[in-house]
C-alpha cells in the first residue's frame, strides 16, 4: 500500500465532536503495516489515552491526527474551530522528548511557534506569559534548559504547545522518561490544567496506571498493526487526586484495563 495514497473524504464530523477517524491505515514502503484498520471517536473537551504494546501505532494515530503524516487508506477528520488569530493552531503536539532550544530561554522556546507565524510583539508576549503561568513557570523564563529539571522542562514543551490556543492537544508519552513522583505530580498538574481549559486531549501511553488515573476513557490497541482491541470508560469523582490513586476502585479498572492489555496483545494461534 503506498504512502502516499489519498484519504476518503468523511465529510463534517458529528456535532460536539473534535477526531474521527474511520477505516485508516499507514503501511510503509518496506512493506510494514503499522496501523490498523483503526477507528476513532473523541468528542470536543474529552480526554482519551491510547493504550498499547511498543510498534502498535499509538504514536502513529497521532501524527496522522496531526497532519504530519498522510493515511494510507481510511479517513481522518479534525474539528477545528474558525477563525483564529495570526499564530494559533487548531492542534498542539507535545512530544516524549521536550526538544528545546539550549541556546534560548524558557521564554524564547516557548515563544517560537508566534514568532514563527509572524505574531505581533505584544501578542506573543501576553500570550507566552499566560501559558508559562499555567504550568506554574513563569518565574523561570528567563532560565535556559540546562538549568531546569526533567520535569520542568516537560512543562516548557506543555507551554510551547499551549501557546497557541489550539483545541486539540495531541501528547506522545510526555512522561515516559521521568522518575515516578515527578510522574504523578505532572499528572496531577495536567488534569487540572485540562479541567481548567477543556482541550480535547489524545495521550499516548504504555502505563496501565497513567491511562487509568488520567482518562475518561482508554483504548487498548493491538500489536502491530495497531487496531481497537478493547476500550474503557473510566468512572471516578472528580476531581481525581490521591484518594482516587489509593482507592480499592482505580485498584480494580487498572485490573480490567491490565487484562484487556494482556489477552489483546497475545500472539494469535493459528
Amino acid at each position: 500500500m503506498a504512502d502516499s495514497a489519498a484519504s476518503f473524504d468523511l465529510g463534517a464530523p458529528p456535532a460536539g465532536y473534535a477526531v474521527r477517524l474511520r477505516g485508516v491505515t499507514k503501511a510503509y514502503p518496506n512493506g510494514t503495516t503499522a496501523l490498523g484498520p483503526f477507528d476513532l471517536d473523541v468528542r470536543s473537551g474529552e480526554f482519551v489515552s491510547l493504550l498499547g504494546p511498543s510498534g502498535c501505532g499509538k504514536s502513529t494515530a497521532l501524527r496522522l491526527i496531526a497532519g504530519l503524516s498522510a493515511p494510507s487508506s481510511g479517513g481522518v477528520l479534525v474539528s477545528s474551530q474558525a477563525p483564529r488569530r495570526r499564530g494559533e493552531h487548531s492542534i498542539g503536539f507535545v512530544f516524549q522528548e521536550p526538544t528545546l532550544m539550549p541556546w534560548t530561554s524558557v521564554r524564547g522556546n516557548v515563544s517560537l511557534p508566534l514568532r514563527l507565524a509572524r505574531a505581533s510583539r505584544a501578542d506573543t508576549e501576553a500570550r507566552v506569559s499566560e501559558a508559562l503561568a499555567g504550568v506554574d513557570l513563569l518565574d523561570f523564563a528567563d532560565a535556559f534548559p540546562r538549568e531546569l529539571s526533567g520535569g520542568m522542562r516537560m512543562r516548557v514543551s506543555l507551554a510551547r504547545a499551549l501557546v497557541t490556543e489550539p483545541d486539540i492537544l495531541l501528547m506522545d508519552e510526555p512522561f515516559a522518561a521521568l522518575d515516578e513522583i515527578t510522574r504523578f505530580r505532572l499528572n496531577d498538574d495536567l488534569l487540572a490544567l485540562w479541567r481548567k481549559l477543556r482541550k480535547t486531549i489524545i495521550f499516548v501511553t504504555h502505563s496501565v496506571f497513567e491511562s487509568v488515573y488520567l482518562s475518561q476513557r482508554v483504548i487498548v490497541m493491538t500489536p502491530r498493526p495497531g487496531r481497537t482491541g478493547a476500550e474503557f470508560r473510566i468512572e471516578a469523582l472528580e476531581p481525581r487526586g490521591a484518594d482516587f490513586r489509593t482507592s480499592a476502585d482505580y485498584a480494580a479498572q487498572c485490573r480490567e484495563v491490565s487484562l484487556a492489555l494482556a489477552r489483546t496483545s497475545e500472539p494469535v494461534r493459528a
